[in-house]
């Protein structure tokens, strides 16, 4: 257990270590709040003044990573092309996600447990949703918002995939650029 004492600074931080450490060490099944909040030398009323629950660990960034990535789309230059706005999209994912170490440990845990796995898959869709409706804003109409929406949720999802688990010195940002010329060189070759 930690021997800080409650008043120390960087709660969240310190309540994010103590989970994964402790998710690692003992599966997230296994693993309480209150665990947590002790490993932390924390409370559990600390604890839920930082998150809802204990999956809120691993998806507490997720609003806040959509509306950077939705802001990219609905802010990229009024004469990008659809993909391309959505390009921009994803591309600030990369920006945002840059500590490879924690998103290779949250990712194991997600794919060890069906529960989190679903919800990974509900933010998922909220995030695909959220770019066809930022193209729609910009005048894309259906159903072509909602195809080059969840094509750029596909690019997004085998950059992440190759990232954390084989990224060698390559960005999530270079992956996901990689992603989409090769989408726009798929396109282009079965167009013709």
């Amino acid at each position: 257990m930690a021997d800080m004492a409650r008043w120390d600074p960087d709660a969240r931080g310190r309540l994010t270590k103590a989970a994964m450490q402790l998710y690692a060490e003992r599966g997230f099944d296994a693993t309480t709040v209150a665990d947590i909040a002790r490993n932390a030398g924390l409370t559990e009323r600390t604890f839920f003044r930082h998150f809802a629950d204990k999956r809120e660990v691993l998806f507490a960034g997720s609003s806040r990573l959509q509306e950077l990535m939705v802001a990219a789309v609905v802010n990229a230059p009024a004469s990008a092309p659809p993909i391309d706005a959505v390009a921009a999209g994803v591309a600030a994912a990369g920006t945002a996600l840059t500590d490879l170490a924690f998103s290779r440990r949250r990712q194991a845990l997600i794919e060890s447990n069906p529960t989190l796995q679903e919800r990974e898959l509900i933010k998922m869709a909220r995030l695909g949703s959220a770019f066809a409706a930022a193209l729609r804003e910009r005048g894309v109409a259906e159903p072509g918002a909602s195809l080059i929406a969840e094509a750029g949720m596909a690019v997004f999802r085998v950059a992440f995939d190759r990232w954390v688990k084989n990224a060698g010195d390559r960005s999530l940002s270079e992956l996901t650029r990689e992603g989409f010329a090769e989408l726009r060189s798929l396109v282009a070759s079965s167009a013709v």
